[in-house]
C-alpha cells in the first residue's frame, strides 16, 4: 500500500470517526458522569464491535445485509430498542452528585464497554459503511486480506482517538455541571439526542 492512499485515506476516516453519532455521545456522557479514562476504556467496547464488521466486511458477509431485508431489520430495531432504553436510563437518572473515578469499579468498566459494543453492533448501517468505505482504498493488484488489515487498524486507531476526544469535551463539560438543575438538563439533553438517533435508525434504508 502506498504512501499517496494512506494520505488521502487517514483525513477521510478521521472525519467518519469523528462524525457525532450515538457511540460518540455514549462517550460525552459517561465522561461526564464517571470520568476521562472510565469514558476511554468503555470505548473499547466499540472497538470490538467495529473490529468485528471489519472482519465481516472483509470476508465480503455484509453483503448478507443487502441481501436479505429480515436480518438488517431484526439487528436495526434490536438496536433501536437499545438506544430507547439508554435514553430512557438518562431520562430517569439521578441527578444529585456524579461519580468519581475511585469508586467506579472494574465491573461498571465492563458495563460501560457493553453498552458501548451494543449501539455500535446495533447499527447494521454501520457494517455497509465499512463495505462502502474501505473497499475504495483497496488496491486489487496486492492481497486484499492485508490491506483490509491496515486500513481496518488505521481506523480502530483513529476510532480511539476520536473517543479520547470526545470524553476530553465530556470531561470539561463536567466543571459545568456543578448544580443538579443543570445536570438534569444535560442527562435529559443527551436522552433527546440518544431517542433521534434511535429514529433515525428506525427510518434509516437498506443500501440498494
Amino acid at each position: 500500500m502506498d504512501a499517496s492512499t494512506l494520505l488521502f485515506f487517514i483525513p477521510a476516516c478521521f472525519a467518519l470517526n469523528m462524525a457525532p453519532g450515538p457511540n460518540n455521545l455514549l462517550s460525552i456522557s459517561n465522561a461526564t458522569h464517571y470520568g476521562f479514562s472510565y469514558s476511554c476504556f468503555g470505548g473499547i467496547g466499540r472497538l470490538i464491535a467495529f473490529a468485528g464488521m471489519i472482519f465481516l466486511a472483509s470476508l465480503g458477509l455484509a453483503v448478507i445485509l443487502q441481501t436479505s431485508a429480515f436480518i438488517f431489520y431484526v439487528i436495526k430495531f434490536a438496536g433501536v430498542a437499545y438506544l430507547f432504553w439508554l435514553a430512557y436510563q438518562l431520562w430517569v437518572s439521578p441527578t444529585k452528585s456524579f461519580a468519581t473515578e475511585n469508586v467506579f469499579n472494574q465491573k461498571s468498566i465492563i458495563k460501560l464497554a457493553r453498552q458501548e459494543f451494543f449501539v455500535a453492533a446495533g447499527n447494521p448501517k454501520a457494517i455497509l459503511i465499512f463495505t462502502a468505505f474501505l473497499p475504495q482504498f483497496i488496491n486489487p493488484s496486492s492481497s486484499a486480506g492485508v490491506q483490509f488489515v491496515i486500513l481496518g487498524s488505521l481506523f480502530l486507531l483513529l476510532e480511539f482517538v476520536a473517543i479520547m476526544l470526545y470524553a476530553l469535551l465530556g470531561l470539561h463539560m463536567k466543571k459545568l455541571l456543578t448544580r443538579p438543575k443543570a445536570k438534569k438538563i444535560f442527562n435529559r439533553a443527551c436522552s433527546g439526542l440518544l431517542t433521534a438517533a434511535g429514529i433515525g435508525l428506525l427510518f434509516s434504508q437498506r443500501a440498494k
